[in-house]
């Protein structure tokens, strides 16, 4: 038994569900079940959002550790779903080490959504939130030009590696400007509501909700840390809608909203 390569392929796994948007629970169970099902019996696992950590000890005695160190995250669903169907089908389909090394390769290798599909959907998403917040056709059209806008920057600053911080604080400032000049130009009704609808595409709702439930269960460090990504997230478009909002009123004059 190779326990040096099990305890490899647990953390790779575990790294990809972090990677994707997974919760640290997740991430964990995860690699207790591959550790499991291939008889490393008490594997001892550490996980946060940014650090996977695993020890485990052979039958003679001789200790095993890995240390994976998660660089960046993204949400990706369909790979976070794939990996808890393969490590829960491992003793049942009986997978040889090598055939779980290839489909973790494959799962990884998935490529995301074409940029169209992200660009007309969260244009869809941006409208229909703005008309759910009370806003009319014209006010969601103007929140779809400016989603889709601030899908399409996003998209390749991300490519660019460049600071999410940085990355959310010019994207909310874009977005809002486009509500300014499209309301100046009368081509929606309501500024706050065309603003929120199109910002609201970088609410960090999935950050939020992993806070919570990493909290629930017991992960405190865990829930802190995704607690503070969620809260500097929040605070950068803040900061890149207000310095539009602030700027507008100094030029050309209005009420800050």
């Amino acid at each position: 038994m190779d326990i040096n390569r099990i305890i490899n392929i647990a953390s790779n796994a575990g790294r990809i569900i972090l990677e994707n948007g997974g919760e640290t629970y997740r991430a964990e169970e995860t690699i207790a079940r591959i550790c499991n099902a291939y008889n490393v019996k008490g594997a001892e696992i550490f996980t946060i959002p940014s650090l996977i950590m695993i020890s485990a000890t052979s039958d003679y005695g001789q200790n095993f550790s890995v240390i994976k160190q998660v660089k960046a995250t993204r949400i990706d669903l369909e790979k976070i779903s794939r990996i808890n169907d393969l490590s829960r089908s491992i003793t049942r389909l009986g997978y040889s080490l090598e055939n779980i090394e290839n489909q973790l390769k494959d799962i990884e290798a998935i490529k995301p959504y074409k940029l169209r599909y992200t660009l007309i959907f969260g244009s869809l998403a941006a409208g229909c939130f703005t008309v759910v917040f009370g806003g009319n056709l014209r006010d969601a059209l103007v929140a779809a030009f400016a989603g889709c806008f601030i899908k399409f920057v996003s998209h390749y600053l991300d490519q660019a590696k460049a600071n999410e911080f940085f990355v959310n604080i010019f994207v909310g400032f874009a977005g809002t400007l486009i509500c300014h000049i499209c309301y100046n130009l009368n081509l929606a009704s309501n500024l706050k509501l065309a603003t929120i609808g199109s910002l609201t595409l970088l609410v960090p709702g999935l950050a939020i909700t992993n806070a919570v439930r990493d909290t629930i269960s017991g992960d405190l460090i865990s829930g802190m840390m995704r607690a503070m990504e969620a809260s500097l997230i929040a605070i950068s478009v803040a900061i890149g809608s207000g310095v539009v909002f602030k700027l507008w009123s100094s030029i050309f004059g209005g009420a800050i909203i």
